[in-house]
C-alpha cells in the first residue's frame, strides 16, 4: 500500500470515528473511542445514523459534574429499541472521566446502557471504572458549558436545551 493509500485510509477512518452534536449554540465534535468500547462506539454510531438522537433533549444536566441525553423521552427512563449492552469499563489507567469525556449513562446495573450518555463538565474519579467512556469532546466544549442546568440534585431540566443534530463526519455533506 502506498503512503497515500495509507494516508486516506487513515483520514476516512478519523471521519467514520468523529461525531457531530449541532446544539443551540454551536457545533460540537467528538472524537470516537473504538479503542476503549468497540460495542458502545458501535450503537451510538447505529443510532446517529437512525436519527434516533436529533431533537433529544439534554434531560438532566448538573453544574460542575455532566449533561446527560439520549432519551427521547426526556424523563431519563428511556432508550432505544436495541437490547441493553454489556458494560465495557476502562481501567483507570487507560482512561478517566475529565472534562470533555462522553459516557454510557446507565443504571444501577453494569450491563444496563442503551442509548443515554453523558458528557462532562468537570472531573469525577468516582465514575473511573465503573461506567463505559466512548468519546473525547475536541472542540465546541464552550457550547457544551452553555447548556441549560437541572435544578436540585437530580439535575432534571424543565424546557432541555436539545441536540438539534448527530451525525458522523463520515455521512455529512
Amino acid at each position: 500500500m502506498s503512503e497515500a493509500t495509507t494516508n486516506d485510509a487513515a483520514a476516512q477512518d478519523d471521519r467514520e470515528n468523529t461525531l457531530f452534536f449541532d446544539l443551540k449554540d454551536g457545533r460540537v465534535v467528538i472524537k470516537l473511542r473504538p479503542d476503549l468500547a468497540p460495542q458502545h462506539v458501535e450503537r451510538i454510531k447505529a443510532l446517529v445514523r437512525q436519527g434516533f438522537y436529533d431533537g433529544t433533549p439534554f434531560h438532566r444536566v448538573i453544574e460542575g459534574f455532566m449533561a446527560q441525553g439520549g432519551d427521547p423521552t426526556g424523563t431519563g427512563t428511556g432508550g432505544s429499541q436495541m437490547p441493553d449492552l454489556p458494560a465495557e469499563f476502562s481501567p483507570p489507567a487507560k482512561a478517566r472521566f475529565l472534562r470533555g469525556v462522553c459516557g454510557m449513562a446507565r443504571t444501577a446495573a453494569p450491563n444496563s446502557a442503551n442509548s443515554q450518555f453523558f458528557i462532562m463538565f468537570a472531573p469525577a474519579s468516582s465514575l473511573d471504572g465503573q461506567y463505559t467512556i466512548w468519546g473525547q469532546v475536541t472542540s465546541g466544549m464552550e457550547f457544551v458549558d452553555k447548556i441549560k442546568r437541572g435544578a436540585g440534585q437530580s439535575g432534571m431540566v424543565r424546557e432541555p436545551d436539545r441536540l438539534l443534530k448527530a451525525q458522523l463526519a463520515a455521512d455529512a455533506a
